[in-house]
């Protein structure tokens, strides 16, 4: 059985997430449908890609992954299908898809949603489904659409770096207020090189260990460790890290709601030789 998924920043409380599974069955009742998340951060990719390239790729082959953000960034008359390690994501021409995959990607087509006639969530599915349906049915990929497709692209957060440190963002928080930072076990251990560390955030806050769990730590302690997406991860064992430390995910740091409030969205690990 063929699997859909879905992602979006439409939220639980909104018709709509009920209607996209409506009319993705209306056109393939067969097809198994699995929510993600709905509560993606609105027009917050790196968010977004935090939750899509964590999840993606524990899904099986052939797996299609619909991504609803920020659908609407532009006036397109296409939207893409992307076709990656043997998985397909269907997503919007708005540059999103490289933070997703830390990559250009190498086999694309832009679908054509003008003869669905207006230009909203549930005419865009059917864009996708239509175009996944005859992919199953063995359509070959490259004449679902056009593959000669420019499309825009966003870098993704990436950490600063030196032989003495390594400085990260924060890009995701939570159910928990744990708080995700952009340095993966694999940099850290190639900055680290077997060298002694700190990890400092907010007003003078340092880790100088890596715990396994939450437990190795008594409650209501802070604790850093890698999560089961090899992300750097802040926390305190039962409590709140990001609301006790005032920590926020990434914002572009020119944005007026940055400037106007007082909260830490990096942390740095200091090398000792």
């Amino acid at each position: 059985m063929a699997i859909i998924t879905l992602t979006s920043d439409i939220g639980k409380q909104d018709f709509l997430t009920g209607a996209i599974k409506g009319r993705i069955l209306q056109i393939n009742p067969e097809l198994r449908i699995v929510d993600i998340s709905h509560d993606v951060q609105p027009f917050n990719y790196h968010h977004a890609a935090y939750v899509c390239s964590n999840s993606i790729k524990n899904f099986p082959e052939n797996t299609l992954h619909l991504i609803f953000i920020n659908l609407f960034s532009n006036n397109n008359n296409h939207i893409l299908l992307i076709r990656h390690n043997e998985q397909y994501i269907g997503i919007a021409d708005n540059g999103l898809i490289k933070m997703i995959l830390q990559e250009s990607p190498k086999n694309v087509v832009a679908l054509d949603t003008r003869e669905y006639g207006t230009r909203n969530i549930l005419n865009y599915t059917s864009v996708w489904i239509n175009a996944y349906d005859q992919l199953l049915n063995g359509k070959p990929f490259e004449e679902l659409g056009n593959p000669q497709i420019e499309i825009e692209e966003k870098n993704p957060l990436r950490p600063m770096h030196s032989s003495q440190y390594l400085e990260g963002q924060i890009i995701f928080i939570d159910n928990f207020e744990n708080v995700i930072i952009n340095i993966t076990k694999e940099e850290f251990e190639q900055q680290r090189r077997g060298r002694s560390f700190k990890i400092y955030f907010t007003r003078g806050e340092v880790i100088d260990k890596i715990s396994e769990t939450y437990a190795d730590v008594r409650e209501s302690e802070k604790l850093a460790m890698f999560n089961s997406a090899g992300y750097l991860e802040i926390a305190i064992n039962q409590g709140n890290a990001a609301g006790l430390f005032g920590l926020e995910g990434y914002v572009d740091p020119k944005s007026q709601y940055l400037q106007s409030r007082l909260l830490y969205q990096t942390v740095k690990i200091m090398f000792e030789d």
